[in-house]
């Protein structure tokens, strides 16, 4: 029997990369294989992000435009999972009356049945919580496909409730996963050719018992760089007020921990940053990214910044430019405040004008362009080993990604995909670097 054909568009973070993978393996049990187009698709299903106002409206977007894809292919199924899922509901299937199923953040174990439903002519909603460890026995958890590198989600969830943040709205409250599990996973994906994994959670840091002292994260570091055959262990995100000091004491003792760390700030102004419940200061912040260098001298760091956040001052953006200079961040991903349901910011005054916020927004960025091109072009004339994930932007080029997480691009042969490789930087340019193998 030839199994049907599905194309499923992912959008935001890595966490949703991750979760399109298990929709992958989850419906292989309902008689479907991944396909990397639309065309020919048997069904469509986009995993969505939530995270910001114009996140949401592009996915109202998109759905509307299918309804061009549905006139040339009737039969086509059209279902809705992530964040705006979960967000949404049954009001996606209000608003949007060729749309046959919608699955929440919770429910992906449920996506075959909702699926021989939605086959048989009824639309479904499903995006009931399940708020305890048990959600994560319920998710198939090995991540299909090939590749020399593999996401791992360890947790999910978040209890920090930042004022902006709705991310415990949809995902949930922390659940972390067993630390054998996960080893279990990573040995898996060893064998199979992965040789770099990145540990995924919505707060790492907070990985293992709640309210210990961070080991539980640091300890499950140590562990997955002993398995034979993973070369390089990454992770994301981390919340700055939970980075420890087993985890700083990892950066100067795991050599296979790569010398990068998103650490996202939000604001460099201490009111601002109170008002957007973050629970560090920016002189605690700072105290942070200065013990994290000294146990790793060459780390390159990278965070998140909103601009224009209820209230914020001219003087408290320019706190936050300072910042952003002060730590000599690599990158920056920079976005204008949108007011979230249910989140407490959404009921603050909002009295910035919208031309001011993308003013605002377009110096960092201009700041934040110039910071990187300065730390690339600091590159050039080094050589920065890499591991080779696959074939370059250009014929005949490969490309890997350095321990600090820069992209770089290069003549080679794909046999070397997998392998460490230490070129030379020849050339910097703002999203990558160019190397030779001499």
């Amino acid at each position: 029997m030839l199994q049907k054909k599905v194309h499923i568009m992912t959008y935001g973070c890595q966490m949703n990369v991750s979760d399109s993978e298990k929709i992958s393996t989850a419906l292989r049990g309902a008689g479907y294989e991944s396909s990397p187009t639309i065309d020919g698709a048997d069904m469509v299903i986009l995993n969505t992000c939530s995270i910001r106002a114009k996140a949401e409206e592009k996915i109202y977007g998109i759905l509307f435009t299918m309804k061009g894809r549905l006139k040339k292919n009737p039969g086509l199924l059209i279902g809705v999972g992530g964040c705006v899922a979960q967000q949404e509901g049954e009001r996606l299937l209000k608003k949007v009356p060729h749309l046959n199923f919608v699955f929440g953040t919770h429910n992906l174990h449920l996506l075959p049945e909702m699926v021989r439903q939605a086959e048989a002519g009824k639309r479904v909603a499903e995006t009931s919580f399940i708020d305890d460890e048990s959600r994560l026995d319920l998710f198939p958890m090995q991540s299909e496909g090939s590749g020399v590198t593999r996401f791992v989600t360890i947790m999910q969830g978040c209890d920090n409730f930042c004022s902006y943040c709705i991310v415990p709205y949809v995902r949930g409250r922390e659940v972390s996963r067993r630390f054998s599990e996960l080893l279990d996973d990573i040995r898996s994906a060893a064998d199979s050719g992965v040789r770099e994994v990145t540990l995924l959670g919505q707060n790492v840091n907070s990985y293992g018992s709640k309210g210990d002292d961070g080991s539980g994260f640091a300890s499950l570091i140590r562990d997955v760089a002993e398995i034979d055959g993973i070369e390089r262990i990454r992770f994301m995100t981390s919340h700055p007020k939970d980075i420890s000091a087993p985890l700083i004491e990892c950066y100067a003792e795991v050599r296979k921990l790569c010398s990068h760390i998103h650490l996202p700030v939000q604001s460099g102004s201490d009111r601002v940053l109170q008002m957007m419940n973050r629970g560090y200061t920016r002189a605690g912040y700072l105290e942070k990214v200065a013990r994290l260098r000294a146990a790793r001298p060459d780390i390159l760091i990278t965070s998140d910044i909103i601009v224009g956040f209820p209230g914020e001052t001219e003087e408290e953006f320019s706190d936050s430019l300072s910042l952003i200079e002060e730590v000599g961040y690599v990158d920056t991903f920079s976005f204008i405040y949108s007011p979230r349901p249910e989140t407490k910011a959404a009921a603050l005054h909002d009295s910035i004008e919208s031309r001011e916020k993308h003013e605002r927004l377009n110096r960092l960025l201009a700041l934040q362009k110039s910071l990187t091109a300065r730390i690339q072009s600091s590159m050039v004339g080094e050589r920065l080993e890499i591991l080779v994930e696959g074939k370059g932007r250009d014929d005949g080029q490969i490309f890997g990604r350095s321990s600090g997480s820069r992209i770089v691009n290069l003549q080679g042969s794909l046999d070397l995909v997998g392998t460490l490789q230490k070129p030379l930087i020849v050339k910097a340019m703002q999203n990558c670097l160019l190397g030779e193998l001499t």
